[in-house]
């Protein structure tokens, strides 16, 4: 797979291979290469830094045994960049029940991270992540299939950017503000549920909902709604296209602000702009396609697929501070409104073998 997003002043972008082989007819095993390529400078380093460019490598394997109506799943997986080491390990267990018409899942993962600073060898952090999440899938009827799920998940150490900074007032200054490094609680407790359902419609064509919510202990709720429709152009599936619609809002963190009145103003300060007042309305598009026989690799099935999403950042209190110049006379606190698009391509050849 190549991957690529682009917007706000970042891109993203890298391959991707996975590779997943039955062993059994009880075991499957998985490993998965994946590249993240950042080049840019988003508006924060854009106001208090340089350009810069890095990568990210990740690797994880995986495994899944059945044994008769459950499934046991286990998984790794290990992050890193020149600045970040992130290691994952993960386990889940699935059991059908009612004739396969319901599942019931448990996944739980937890992850240790290592935080360095570039330019500061005497800083290092870390910082670990417990995640559990429960899930009932249920076959309602012929055409309706529908999910709930819980996740709970418990942060605990360094848990912001060790380059980012907060702003505050400061009359001295040439534009009336400067910065100080952010600081955030060493624990952040959040929840979430989400409700899912898919139906088949009478043309061949299937339409998919979502609605998840969310809130954590910082103070920031959100709400996700999104909807899918997958339509199959021929009875052979060769031709599968998509569509996607996605609206999504949250409210700030506690101690979010753009700008503070004083220097060390609260025990907690943060302006980030994801911990800010903000809405997205996302719209995609895709398409997948079987390859002719002639032309498949390795004379097996061939699948060539390709998205293509639009996202729309809407920032409420998050303000563009990169409108001062030397002839700006944009008083601290009035400037515009950050908002801005992206788009991510996501492109993907399969072969079974």
């Amino acid at each position: 797979m190549y991957h690529s997003y682009s917007g706000g002043g970042v891109t993203i972008d890298g391959p991707s291979f996975l590779v997943r082989k039955n062993v059994s007819e009880s075991v499957s095993v998985s490993a998965n290469y994946y590249v993240d390529m950042i080049s840019g400078a988003s508006i924060d380093v854009e106001a208090t830094a340089s350009p810069y460019s890095e990568q990210r490598d990740e690797y994880s394997v995986g495994a899944d045994y059945l044994v008769e109506k459950t499934t046991l799943s286990v998984g790794y997986t290990n992050s890193s960049e020149n600045d970040y080491q992130a290691e994952t390990m993960a386990f889940g267990v699935s059991q059908t029940f009612f004739g396969d018409l319901s599942t019931l899942g448990l996944q739980i993962s937890y992850g240790s991270d290592d935080v360095y600073r570039n330019g500061d060898d005497n800083f290092a952090a870390e910082a670990q992540h417990r995640r559990y999440t429960l899930s009932w899938n249920q076959i309602l009827t012929q055409k309706l299939i529908a999910e709930v799920s819980v996740e709970t998940v418990a942060d605990e150490g360094f848990l912001n950017n060790p380059y980012r900074s907060v702003r505050f007032l400061d009359p001295s200054s040439g534009t009336g503000f400067s910065y100080q490094r952010e600081l955030y609680p060493t624990t952040r407790n959040s929840d979430a549920v989400a409700i899912r359902a898919k139906y088949r419609l009478p043309y061949r064509a299937a339409v998919q909902s979502e609605y998840r919510r969310y809130a954590d202990s910082w103070g920031i709720e959100s709400d996700n709604l999104e909807f899918r429709y997958t339509h199959p152009l021929e009875e052979q599936d060769q031709w599968i296209l998509e569509g996607k619609l996605r609206f999504y809002q949250q409210n700030g963190a506690d101690f979010y602000s753009d700008l503070f009145p004083y220097v060390d103003a609260t025990n907690f300060r943060a302006r980030d702009k994801e911990l800010s007042d903000f809405n997205t309305i996302a719209f995609g598009i895709g398409v997948s396609y079987v390859l002719p026989e002639r032309w498949s690799l390795l004379n097996r099935k061939n699948s060539v697929n390709l998205y293509w999403d639009h996202i729309l950042f809407d920032y409420d209190n998050f303000r563009d501070v990169t409108v001062h110049g030397p002839n700006s006379d944009i008083l601290p606190g009035e400037e515009p409104a950050y908002q801005f698009g992206a788009n991510v391509i996501r492109l993907f050849w399969s072969v079974w073998l």
